[in-house]
């Protein structure tokens, strides 16, 4: 909680989201004492205050919303992001609200979100306030290719980038699964694929796109058999296979137009691998009409 129009939006849909999966809700505000960084005259007691205040009045928004929930609030006495990434390894999911920038140049990430999202070891959920110029069922929304999406009056589905590599498609397919069912929606899980340069073929790689009748048939194949586990361990959610040739991210923000949720893939940080999000979670982040959830990949 930061005080924020998109703050209070993810804390709504933070409840819900715990109300649907009979878990329960933790309010967190990360406050530090800086006066330096202060545009104006304030003493350490003016500041609780305020921060106090931002908690109860959050807690009693949402208690209000979602009664059956049970809400805790927390003032962390740390900086914003550690605090965070740490409140993260303790909870199924870590919902921040993200700020909208308009419908042209897509959504502003705030830089404490971004670096949340670049650490956190679970799934982050970033959501935008109905208030968006362009946001969350608001104006037609510009994607990469400047297209405009319009509003998404039903949304009915949870949508999924399932990655290439089988191995890294665990944990985003747990979540997507999990999200479906607790919503009682159906699964869309898309995947792209592109025809692959010349010297990337081998012998092996030939035999198997002949084998299955071409290369879209493999990738429907390859989706399928990632799909199949998840498929007997929730029975209850339909799913439709969405396998297009494109660039991911195009083929992914096109097929969100009813999307409640967007569930995404990110490769997870360790001490020798960089800190990134990957172009397709960007590409979300910024365009997707709808909450997108990033999921750390192995």
């Amino acid at each position: 909680m930061d005080g924020s129009e998109h703050g209070r939006a993810a804390a709504d849909w933070a409840a819900a989201e715990a109300e649907r999966r009979g878990m329960e809700l933790r309010l967190v505000h990360a406050w530090v004492w800086q006066p330096l960084d202060l545009p104006v005259t304030a003493d350490t007691e003016v500041q609780q205050r305020w921060a106090e205040t931002l908690l109860r009045e959050a807690r009693a928004r949402v208690t209000a919303r979602s009664p059956g929930v049970p809400v805790t609030a927390r003032l962390l006495p740390a900086d914003p992001v550690p605090a965070l990434v740490a409140e993260a390894t303790e909870a199924d999911m870590l919902v921040l609200g993200s700020r909208g920038h308009g419908a042209l140049i897509g959504y502003l990430i705030g830089s404490i979100a971004l670096h949340v999202l670049r650490q956190a070891r679970g799934p982050v959920v970033l959501v935008r306030s109905q208030g968006d110029p362009a946001g969350d069922r608001g104006e037609p929304l510009a994607g990469p290719g400047g297209a405009a999406a319009g509003p998404v009056p039903d949304a009915d589905e949870v949508v999924v980038g399932v990655p290439g590599a089988e191995e890294e498609a665990g944990a985003v397919l747990e979540f997507a699964f999990e999200a479906a069912a607790a919503r009682g929606a159906s699964l869309r899980t898309v995947r792209a694929w592109s025809i692959p340069p010349v010297f990337a073929w081998s012998p092996a790689s030939m035999r198997l796109a002949d084998e299955a009748g071409g290369l879209e048939p493999l990738e429907r194949k390859r989706l399928a058999d990632a799909l199949q586990p998840w498929r007997e361990r929730h029975p209850q959610v339909q799913v439709v296979e969405h396998v297009e040739l494109g660039s991911a991210a195009q083929v992914l923000l096109s097929a969100c137009e009813r999307a409640a949720l967007l569930v995404v893939g990110r490769h997870a940080s360790g001490p020798h691998v960089p800190q990134r999000i990957g172009h397709v979670a960007h590409a979300a982040l910024h365009h997707a009409p709808c909450p997108v959830a990033v999921v750390p990949q192995p």
